[in-house]
């Protein structure tokens, strides 16, 4: 059991510094062919931040396990949204009044809806099939997030020209020498993959040593390690009182991790919906909409200390029940 928890913080480790190094590697080879840095950053920045879930997912679909590729997204957005934006908002009162954060929080609603519409389309018609992600549904689902992406990269650009501010969309660069880029882009490439497969053996013997579900290790423990990076990330920048950006990225993971993720993964193989079951896909609608409350009422748009620890708290029972219920 030691050795499967130590090979699953390693696995977990070379994801990280895998997606960081081929980020950084891309954006700077995207520097070099003189690629707009906004666009740089509402592309290769925006799917880097689900490079983690990507890989795991989409090694777990080649591998027939439906189970832990769903459970990875369905854990990584209710994680997101309850708990590194719950305790980002115990530090610090998260303002979500920008529109494009609030443009974000609305689209992340709404492919909450899509994904729990998609699992239960069987239901819904009567049809006596296992629900799953189908292959059209996967491509459906990538045509959705490169249409948003376009979309939000037409409307970034569109402001620049108007010179509003940006400044949460523009980021720094470094540049590297080509030997560098292929280095980085190389050197990342093989973390995800590796990193990723250790990953994701360590977590399925850690569930079979235990006695739970796939599902069950994917929601929690896998979901909670892909998505750290990115509570990090939120609690250093609540300190310095700068979370817009750091929150735009989260959010933005969200409806990366349902369109990008889930669409590549179910293109690879069909995704069945197996242990997952109605209170963790009710559990994603739920979060999404409790920000969504957030970011749209009389509140002028903010999540403060009581809503965080009203998201904390129902973290814990929804993890409490999954334990107890498995």
């Amino acid at each position: 059991m030691i050795q499967n928890i130590l090979y699953l913080l390693l696995g977990l480790s070379m994801i990280i510094f895998g997606a960081n190094f081929l980020t950084d590697g891309s954006a700077s080879l995207a520097k070099r062919f003189k690629i707009p840095e906004l666009i740089v950053g509402l592309t290769i920045i925006a799917i880097g931040t689900s490079a983690p879930e990507l890989v795991v997912s989409i090694l777990a679909s080649s591998q027939g396990s439906s189970d832990i590729a769903i459970g990875n997204v369905v854990g990584s957005n209710i994680f997101n949204i309850l708990v590194v934006i719950g305790l980002t908002a115990t530090l610090k009162n998260i303002r979500l009044s920008r529109n494009n954060i609030k443009k974000d929080i609305f689209f992340t609603f709404i492919a909450s809806i899509i994904f729990a519409v998609t699992l239960s389309l069987n239901k819904i018609f009567g049809i006596d099939m296992p629900e799953k992600i189908s292959r059209v549904s996967g491509v459906v689902f990538l045509m959705i997030y490169f249409g948003f992406i376009i979309s939000t990269i037409f409307f970034a650009l569109k402001k620049r020209n108007k010179k509003t501010d940006v400044s949460d969309n523009e980021i720094y660069i470094k540049r590297h020498s080509i030997a560098m880029i292929c280095l980085l882009i190389f050197g990342g490439l093989l973390g995800l993959v590796y990193g990723g497969d250790m990953f994701l053996n360590s977590a399925k013997a850690i569930a079979h040593k235990l006695g739970v579900k796939d599902s069950i290790i994917a929601i929690t423990l896998m979901a909670g390690g892909t998505s750290f990076p990115e509570l990090a990330a939120c609690f250093v920048a609540a300190k310095k009182g700068k979370t817009q950006m750091a929150l735009g990225n989260v959010i933005g993971s969200n409806v990366a991790n349902i369109f990008l993720v889930l669409g590549t993964s179910a293109v690879v193989s069909p995704l069945y919906i197996g242990t997952i079951t109605t209170i963790d896909i009710s559990m994603v609608v739920i979060s999404s909409l409790l920000l969504f409350i957030s970011a749209f009422t009389f509140k002028h748009g903010r999540v403060d200390r009581a809503e965080g620890l009203i998201y904390i708290t129902l973290y814990i029972s929804y993890i409490t029940y999954l334990i107890l219920h498995q």
